[in-house]
């Protein structure tokens, strides 16, 4: 991909649109990064009161990566950058029964050769975003603490309305607020009728490093009923737990962290390992996420003047782990779109829904046959995963497995050319942990 293409114009003095934002995580502040450098004036409407911690890691790897290169992110992921070696499955007792590391399968495996933390890439989005914002403070305005409730839009724009009482006018408004987006509730339609429970419920939190834990491996233990994984973080005195739960959909669950907490209680007592240290990380997690496991497929992520980008469109759940490239591919190929045409807005998100089907379609598949194989439900199917795990990466069935993962890896869809621009990057890499407040980032 050319990334060295002169800017899209956007047309006469002011005719550049004025586009809202719903959602300050990765898909808005990529997408927000990319407008401000182009130009186009953009407001983030975030409903926490600061950027959002935590969250588990993510990788680069094929389009994804051509993206975060264009984006001139290079340089902030390489400083956050996980240097994970691969992933350990471990038994009860912390003996490792199966490796996949890294190297032996090309970064293709479980770890890719980038890794990085959410909330670092995060970080790493708000810092060039400022950086962006300075040459022209007016293109930019980000609100913490509130959000959308009301959406009508006409021929000529978009009214919408907040939680703060406000009401204003937006020539684009995009729906970047999750798997559970009020944006698309309000523009397309209520949630059941694109999402797909697949199974379970999934969490991740930050908790302190085991002394035992192996340096720069992910391990991974499989119980009846759950896995328990725990990951390299970005600082060695910290790790990132990851919990899977196989269990039936319980909308009880949704905002109540005493079920939440009871329920891991229930599904990981007497399995041994780290557990219990693991549950009491999850009562005092102060950036724990808890969700259940949805597919979320919107057909035409385009509707009229509004449009999805990231999880609110498309999402095979934390399971395909996709969600960030894809929310990455979408903010590169959006902010293009609209700089390509900005008298023709209805016309620009069209053409991104056609760009970013394939990328969808490709981030909503899950590799391993899903929950069921995943996370085994009995104390029987927690055996059989162990000695299966075992004997599939002893050295004699490796290269078999290692064809397994990377067959199709050349069949990813080509990103569409799109008019680019060269991305300056920074000259000095902020410290791990440290993130512009809302109030440093110039409000418009």
């Amino acid at each position: 991909m050319d990334t060295t293409e002169s800017t899209a114009p956007t047309g006469p003095a002011g005719s550049a649109p004025h586009v809202l934002i719903s959602g300050g995580g990765i898909a808005g502040t990529a997408l927000a990064l990319q407008l401000v450098r182009r130009g186009i004036r953009t407001t983030v409407v975030e409903r926490a009161d600061a950027p959002r911690p935590g969250g588990q890691a993510v990788d680069l790897r094929g389009a994804s990566r051509e993206v975060a290169e264009a984006m001139g992110l290079m340089p902030g992921i390489e400083h956050h950058r996980l240097h994970e070696i691969g992933l350990a499955y471990v038994d009860g007792t912390g003996r490792v029964f199966g490796r996949m590391s890294m190297a032996d399968f090309d970064g293709q495996g479980a770890v890719a050769e980038i890794e990085i933390a959410r909330g670092d890439l995060n970080d790493v989005l708000l810092r060039e975003l400022a950086d962006a914002a300075d040459a022209d403070p007016s293109l930019l305005e980000l609100r913490y603490g509130d959000h959308l409730v009301a959406l009508a839009q006409d021929a000529t724009g978009v009214t919408a309305d907040f939680a703060s009482g406000a009401s204003e006018r937006f020539d684009v408004v995009v729906g970047a607020d999750g798997v559970h987006s009020a944006t698309r509730r309000l523009a397309f339609g209520p949630e059941e009728d694109y999402a797909t429970f697949l199974g379970g419920y999934a969490a991740f939190f930050t908790m302190p490093t085991p002394g035992d834990l192996e340096p720069g491996w992910f391990a991974m233990r499989f119980v009846p009923g759950a896995t328990l994984g725990i990951r390299p973080d970005a600082d060695p005195a910290t790790s990132k737990a990851m919990l899977t739960f196989r269990i039936p959909r319980d909308p009880a669950l949704r905002g109540d962290r005493a079920a939440q907490e009871a329920l891991a209680a229930r599904l990981l007592a007497d399995t041994g390992w780290h557990a219990p240290t693991v549950l009491a990380a999850m009562r005092e997690a102060s950036d724990l996420y808890f969700d259940e496991l949805v597919r979320i497929d919107v057909p035409d992520v385009a509707n009229g003047r509004v449009v999805l980008i990231g999880d609110a469109g498309s999402s095979g759940s934390p399971l395909s782990g996709m969600g960030t490239a894809t929310a990455l591919i979408g903010a590169h190929l959006l902010a293009a779109r609209l700089a390509e045409s900005p008298d023709d807005v209805p016309g620009a998100l069209a053409r991104y829904s056609a760009d970013i089907t394939p990328f969808a379609e490709r981030g909503r598949r899950i590799p391993g046959g899903g929950i069921e194989r995943m996370v085994p439900a009995t104390r029987f199917g927690a055996a059989m995963s162990r000695a299966f795990t075992g004997l599939a990466l002893s050295r004699p069935f490796r290269p078999l497995v290692r064809r397994l993962f990377t067959a199709g890896t050349g069949d990813d869809p080509a990103l569409p050319q799109v008019p680019a621009r060269e991305v300056r990057a920074r000259r000095e890499v902020p410290a791990p942990g440290e993130v512009p407040a809302p109030g440093e980032v110039p409000a418009g």
